[in-house]
């Protein structure tokens, strides 16, 4: 196994931070941090839970189970005598994810899903307490993975642990983004820097691979090492907005500063890895713009681990064509993973090749599933 992100420092990811422009003016309200930089091979966590709060599908009768090595568990409603009430779907994603490791117990939840009522609903079915949780992650800064987050901070921020992370993979998550035509934009929102500073949660820039809640790991920025380039679907805008949204040129790289409006590249997106002892990699990804296949080759890279357990998530393979999908797929399978678990974006042409290619190795999946691996 090759040294986990050994020839990256702790000193030159601060340096990186503070060339952001992140020490003043805009940014003095909150407060800004570092991820940590661990040296040696990733943790191994015992077992990893990872529950599907928000999600476009809900299956009622989906069969839970143990199929193969993996447990799944669909959501149930429990006996009450109030008039039912059933999980909300939505586009946008958002997943809760509990990882053990001997005595040690973890939780983080992942992206914040379209809207908040959608999401604090959801959470109280699941019975996930927000006051538990032990760091918030970020995967990229659109609106249908953090539109719930502003509702959630005023509702669960006093019962929060003192000091919570909150990762983010660099200052663009902040940037003001917009859709559709040039001409004829569409608003696709901006993270509301006063309600993260008000709830106290602390943000963690992880530009580069860091750990997660001591049990986990990001990529960092993914890099393009397949024939993947990523989707530019948004246009983010350099500047501060009336409502003081958005960001100055000082957050971007060099070559975006001269820029008013931007493709996006998605350099700040990430992926959330964890190593299940004897089994190998869960890479989980939200959308994977930069590409599922460089998502996945990305966490190999900075682990030095080659075996994949299982690709939980967003694909984003819906809007591409079918020869696209069928690249993709081919380049999936030769990474050979145990388990593929398509969310969200990733649509159903992929779904439907991936399970007859790849029998009982595809799973299916809706809000309110908790997939279990390490059992």
């Amino acid at each position: 196994m090759s040294t986990y992100l050994g020839s990256i420092t702790r000193r030159s990811l601060i340096a990186s931070a503070a060339g952001l422009g992140l020490m003043g003016g805009l940014f003095s309200n909150i407060q800004v941090a570092a991820a940590e930089i661990p040296k040696g091979p990733p943790p191994e966590v015992d077992r990893l839970s990872v529950r599907v709060v928000t999600d476009s599908y809900f299956h009622q009768f989906a069969p839970s189970g143990n199929f193969g090595e993996v447990s799944v568990q669909r959501y149930s409603r429990a006996p009450s005598s109030d008039l039912p009430r059933t999980l909300k779907n939505e586009w946008g994603l958002s997943l809760h994810l509990e990882s053990v490791r001997a005595t040690e117990t973890r939780q983080v939840l992942i992206d914040f899903g379209f809207t908040s009522e959608t999401l604090i609903t959801n959470l109280e079915l699941m019975n996930i307490d927000p006051a538990k949780l032990d760091a918030l992650l970020l995967t990229h800064g659109h609106y249908d993975h953090f539109g719930g987050m502003v509702g959630f901070l005023n509702k669960h921020g006093p019962r929060l642990k003192p000091d919570l992370p909150f990762v983010l993979g660099g200052e663009e998550c902040f940037c003001t983004r917009e859709t559709g035509p040039v001409n004829a934009p569409s608003n696709f929102g901006a993270l509301d820097r006063k309600a993260i500073s008000k709830s106290g949660v602390r943000i963690v820039f992880a530009e580069r691979p860091s750990t997660l809640a001591g049990h986990g790991f990001t990529t960092g920025s993914i890099p393009l090492m397949s024939f993947e380039k990523g989707s530019q679907t948004s246009r983010m805008r350099v500047g501060i907005q009336a409502e003081g949204l958005g960001f100055a040129a000082e957050g971007l790289s060099e070559e975006k500063r001269q820029l008013t409006l931007v493709p996006d590249d998605f350099q700040h997106e990430q992926a959330t890895c964890f190593n299940i002892k004897g089994k190998g990699l869960v890479v989980l990804t939200s959308c994977g713009h930069r590409g599922i296949v460089n998502s996945v080759r990305g966490a190999m890279r900075v682990s030095g681990i080659n075996k994949i357990h299982a690709i939980v998530g967003g694909f984003h393979l819906m809007p591409m064509p079918d020869g696209y999908v069928r690249d993709t797929f081919a380049a999936l399978k030769e990474l050979n993973p145990d388990y593929l678990i398509p969310m969200h974006c990733t649509g159903t042409t992929f779904y439907e090749m991936a399970k007859q290619e790849m029998p009982g190795r595809v799973l299916l999946s809706s809000t309110g599933s908790k997939f279990v691996f390490g059992v």
